[in-house]
């Protein structure tokens, strides 16, 4: 990624000195075309080479809001002369995260349109929009005019991001500091995966619950049954 970084960061600390707060109409007259640029690069990609790229860029998205706020922290590289200890690959949570080559490509392609006038903070943000609404989801108007962070939060994100493994209370609790209820905790968790999910975080309810030797007992039978045979055959 890498090569937007510091781009992002230094030109946005300008324009935002122009805005005192976010608007949805932030880039009307700055970029106009925004919003279709980033829906038809999303477009291209999810029709043509990688139906996951959705829930790919909403979980960007999210993992770069849940630490320090939607900063495009996470897209920052190591960077020993800025003091940048990267949050891409930290093992709480950011080691599995993908979709930053279309950011790029999507960036790449709105810096030919509007150089240098938009933050990568609000690419990562209509980028999560435009890829619920082409989902199947609805579309509505985000406010935009973030700035771009210019440091990352390794240690926060190993403190504090949620983690597959914790229990639901523990979860809530998490999602409850930053005033998202439960409702937003089952949204965001479903937007992952849009109907994929890895094996590993959930088989233990499959045949071996805490551990009983047999299934977790609250699942659904037909649901149960169902999961075990997707998971043999993805093994």
């Amino acid at each position: 990624m890498h090569r937007w970084n510091f781009e992002c960061a230094f030109l946005v600390v300008g324009v935002s000195a122009w805005h005192g707060q976010l608007s949805p109409t932030f880039y009307d007259e700055t970029c106009p075309p925004l919003r279709s640029i980033v829906r038809g690069m999303i477009a291209q990609v999810l029709f043509n080479t990688d139906p996951r790229i959705p829930a790919s860029l909403i979980r960007l998205h999210f993992h770069d809001c849940f630490v320090n706020g939607c900063d495009a922290s996470l897209l920052l590289d190591n960077s020993t002369s800025a003091g940048i200890d990267s949050e891409k690959g930290a093992p709480a949570k950011n080691n599995s995260v993908r979709g930053f080559d279309v950011i790029d490509d999507i960036k790449t392609a709105v810096e030919d349109a509007c150089p240098g006038v938009v933050s990568c903070a609000d690419v990562l943000t209509i980028a999560a929009t435009e890829s619920v609404y082409l989902s199947g989801g609805r579309c509505w108007t985000v406010l935009l005019g973030r700035r771009d962070g210019l440091t990352a939060n390794r240690t926060a994100v190993n403190d504090f991001f949620p983690r597959p493994s914790e229990p639901f209370d523990q979860l809530k609790n998490k999602f409850a500091v930053l005033d998202l209820n439960i409702s937003d905790l089952v949204a965001l968790s479903g937007a992952h995966t849009f109907g994929t999910a890895h094996c590993l975080f959930f088989r233990n309810r499959l045949f071996d619950f805490n551990p009983t030797g047999a299934p977790d007992p609250i699942l659904n039978t037909t649901y149960l049954a169902d999961l075990q045979l997707f998971y043999y055959i993805d093994i």
